[in-house]
């Protein structure tokens, strides 16, 4: 890597770091090969629009059903693979070699044969013919060599031994607690190519149906300037605190993150101005790299997109997207927050100043204050918005639309107006001098109108309850007219001349948008079809249930190892995997592994808590050494030890660690079955429970901590975070009674709406299951009635004992897994007891306590420097 006279890598460095990890580093020099990587990329993003309009349903013009867009999707992106990634490090980048054409012909043939004769095998459904056979397995071939080629080596691995298990799961190699009888060729091809169930299966749907919207909205976004504009709002914001270029650099990667799927991208775009003046300030190298990994690591777990494992999990548990949003914001603001606050105690321990600023400092109150004031307004703003939109929607009846896309286009022409008053922004380059900090009053007008797209997104979505791909549709057409619009608007609104010339500049900047959009999407589209064959040999082989076994065996039962051994699995196989297929291979495997055991052992595990478990853990491997892609990038940007930072990245990151166990244990931080109320408690009380555990880890509260007030804090964290615990410890959670008593215990309780419920019994495997759930009760009629109206159970009582007589198909009983004859065993109804939160009293004393020792210690150690002085 060529470096700069001061020792930083050149831009081109940087642009070449990101193209090989997500865009394809090939540069050619041919015209026509040139026009083939400018011309294919626009197609994909012009195709990607308009199946995810509304027009071709209403004109029923070019409609494509699921199958055929995800055999249309694949085929684009398996084609770019070949022609964008070379072979080989060794391999040309200047041109496309005439071996990388025929392969990019023949994988899209193959990925394309679905769409290209739909019909055809839709006739033979299960009866395959030998070209159908062939087309399959070099399909599958060069769908692996494309995911090399993009992503490197381990995903393919991964799959390869899938595949091995596939056709030689019976061998004597195999443990037998694995083994299955194993598939042949024409089952194994049919299974994984010419059906829904392997590569083109959910995953890839997700892939064409939302991800490639969302990742094109955030590419012609950042195409538009959004991306520098966050990036100076963040530094006029904090800039001038202490460590203020650490802060900067966690806000605008949160910022970024909004509209960015991929953490190294988002380490080197804000990386290249932050990490500089973080060194300036004091950081050291590895801590500047360290604090922007983890921040742009973070912006994967931010919604709306969360490096597209949202769209996964509205397919996989089967929740709306609000709901995963719900679920999923909490966490990633209270992670960075703390981030926040660590970059805080680092800066206080080495007594670290900020940039300067130009304007006189104000006090802490009437920081406060501002920023109240600030947020009231934004509120008030939102609900002057909201109620703007309902009384056009009342005044104009059926021609609404209308109103309300005049709403928008005016909305964003006025404050583009706004905008061209001031000054365009430009990033200083970090080497220079700072004179002085840019004011937040200077600069905040200068992209006001980015948050138009933006928020007709979040309207889309949050108001309107459209589907994500239609929000993403939306948001990506404004942003179109947004990019052709803004320079030659600007241009009319300042008086300047030659507005023909802004205008080619705006469509040259949209085809750029487009371009980046479908580029960004080629490793997120082979990712997904690849994982498919890992999901395909899940369902094809059933070795979901087998892991359930094998886990059970190597934990012994115990919760705790169970998940240390799921985190461990989604650390080693995110080492070198994109957190999307990370996530699709470990919830595959594991997701009902754990709900399993975690029955068995008593424990109701809502299924959307695994999902973020497994998806916080795969995002930690973007960090974690020895591979830590995050962490090599950021190190190329600070000159620092790339190790040495992956495991400073880590510690800092060890809150977002601390998460997911937090997800199981007390879903409260997932919002789950929580009145608003009790949202806004839980949130100030994680949010303090984070900070003290960060302050413990880091040893510096008020001074540095002594190792007992470090314990002592930890103690407070956990009691904060999980008060049930100590709760448990004195009284019992539930009431436990005998089966014979349940009818009876329901039709005296009218009002109640679930009871835990014990079972064992043999399964349809022979294997013997112990497990409880949560069985929901209607509240009319007799018991049998509500247990068969609310959970699909009807119930016997034979010689003083309860068994299950019948369950109903596609209800809650059978969605668990129960089965006929099982026998209920007992059940438990929660005992009336104190609430849990009355052990934040003592924390939250224990805490003061630990306040007041340390600035005691404080004061003396001031007055010791003083008079030494």
């Amino acid at each position: 890597m060529s470096m700069n006279t001061n020792g930083s890598p050149t831009a081109e460095d940087l642009d070449d770091l990101i193209a090989e990890a997500d865009t394809g580093n090939r540069q050619p020099k041919s015209r026509f090969a040139i026009a083939l990587l400018l011309t294919l990329p626009l197609i994909w993003s012009l195709f990607q629009l308009w199946i995810g309009s509304p027009l071709p349903s209403q004109f029923g013009i070019g409609f494509l059903n699921d199958t055929e867009s995800r055999a249309l999707h694949l085929a684009f992106a398996v084609s770019l693979a070949f022609f964008a990634f070379p072979a080989f490090k060794s391999s040309p980048r200047s041109r496309i070699p005439y071996i990388d054409y025929i392969l990019a012909f023949i994988a899209a043939f193959c990925a394309a044969y679905l769409f290209l004769f739909y019909e055809d095998l839709a006739m033979r459904p299960g009866l395959p013919t030998t070209v159908d056979l062939i087309v399959a397995a070099i399909g599958i071939v060069l769908t692996l060599e494309a995911a090399r080629r993009s992503l490197g080596p381990p995903l393919v691995v991964v799959a390869l031994f899938f595949l091995a298990y596939v056709f030689f799961g019976d061998s004597e190699y195999v443990p037998e607690i694995l083994r299955w009888k194993g598939a042949s060729i024409e089952k194994a091809m049919t299974h994984m190519w010419l059906t829904t169930e392997g590569v083109f299966g959910i995953a890839l749907g997700v892939s064409s149906g939302f991800v490639f919207l969302f990742v094109l909205f955030g590419a012609l976004l950042n195409q538009a300037g959004a991306g520098n504009y966050f990036i100076q709002v963040a530094f006029s914001l904090l800039g001038h605190m202490r460590g203020g270029p650490a802060k900067a650099a966690v806000l605008s990667s949160a910022m970024t993150g909004l509209i960015s799927g991929s953490s190294i991208a988002n380490v080197v775009t804000t990386g290249t101005f932050t990490i500089p003046l973080m060194k300036k300030v004091g950081f050291s190298a590895e801590k500047a790299g360290a604090v922007e990994v983890s921040s742009s690591v973070n912006g994967v777990i931010m919604p709306p997109v969360m490096g597209a494992v949202a769209f996964l999990m509205v397919e996989y548990v089967g929740i709306s997207y609000i709901e995963v949003v719900k679920h999923a914001f909490l966490p990633a603001t209270i992670s960075y927050i703390a981030l926040l606050y660590i970059v805080h105690l680092e800066a206080l321990k080495s007594n670290m100043q900020g940039l300067p600023r130009v304007t006189p400092a104000r006090g802490w109150k009437m920081q406060v204050l501002r920023s109240g004031i600030i947020t009231a307004s934004l509120l008030i703003l939102a609900g002057a918005l909201y109620y703007v939109v309902m009384a056009i929607r009342w005044l104009l009846g059926d021609i609404a639309n209308i109103g309300l896309l005049m709403l928008v286009v005016f909305g964003y022409i006025g404050l583009l107006y706004l905008s061209a008053k001031s000054d365009d922004l430009h990033m200083d380059h970090p080497d220079t001098e700072i004179v002085r900090l840019p004011l937040f009053s200077d600069i905040y007008k200068a992209g006001l109108y980015y948050l138009v797209p933006l928020v007709l997104l979040i309207w889309f979505l949050m108001v309107e309850r459209k589907s994500p791909g239609l929000s993403a549709f939306w948001a990506s057409m404004l942003m179109a007219f947004i990019l052709i619009t803004q320079k030659p608007l600007k241009a009319w609104f300042r008086q300047q001349d030659n507005i023909k010339s802004h205008v080619i500049a705006g469509l040259l900047d949209l085809v750029d948008g487009l371009n980046t959009g479908a580029r960004n999407m080629i490793g997120i589209g082979v990712a997904t079809a690849t994982a498919g064959i890992i999901v395909g040999t899940v369902t094809l082989t059933g070795i979901g249930q087998v892991m359930a076994e094998f886990v059970e065996l190597v934990s012994g039962g115990v919760l705790i190892i169970m998940l240390l051994m799921v985190a461990l699995i989604s650390l080693v196989l995110g080492m070198g995997l994109p957190t999307t297929a990370n996530y699709i291979v470990v919830s595959s495997l594991m997701a009902s592994v754990v709900v399993e055991l975690g029955s068995q052992n008593g424990l109701i595990v809502p299924l959307v808590a695994i999902h973020m478990f497994v998806f916080y853990f795969g995002i930690m491997a973007d960090v974690t050494p020895p591979v830590g892609l995050a962490s090599f990038a950021a190190a190329a940007v600070s000159g620092g030890d790339p190790i040495k930072t992956g495991f400073t990245a880590f510690f800092y990151s060890m809150r977002t660690a601390l998460l997911p166990f937090l997800f199981i244990f007390n879903t409260d931080l997932l919002l789950i079955d929580v009145t608003f109320i009790q949202g806004v408690i839980v949130f100030f009380v994680s949010l303090a429970a984070m900070l003290i555990f960060a302050a413990a880890t880091q040893g510096y509260f008020m001074v540095r901590s002594r190792w007992y007030e470090s314990a002592l804090l930890i103690l407070v964290a956990f009691t904060l975070f999980r008060p049930g615990f100590w709760l448990d410890q004195i009284m019992e959670p539930y009431e436990v009674y005998q089966a014979n008593q349940m009818l009876t215990y329901i039709e005296n309780h009218d009002d109640l709406h679930f009871m835990r419920v014990s079972v064992e019994g043999e399964n349809i495997d022979g294997r013997w299951i112990e497990k409880t759930v949560i069985m929901p009760l209607d509240l009319q009629g007799d018991a049998q009635d509500r247990l068969a109206a609310g959970a699909g159970l009807e119930i016997r009582e034979e010689d003083d004992r309860i068994f299950i007589d019948n369950l109903m198909f596609g209800q809650f009983a059978e969605q668990q897994g129960l089965d006929f004859d099982w026998e209920i065993t007992q059940f438990q109804v929660e005992a009336t007891r104190p609430n849990k939160e009355w052990f934040f009293v003592p924390a939250f004393l224990l805490v003061m306590l630990i306040v007041y020792i340390q600035k005691k210690r404080l004061r003396k150690e001031l007055f010791t420097a003083g008079t030494s002085v």
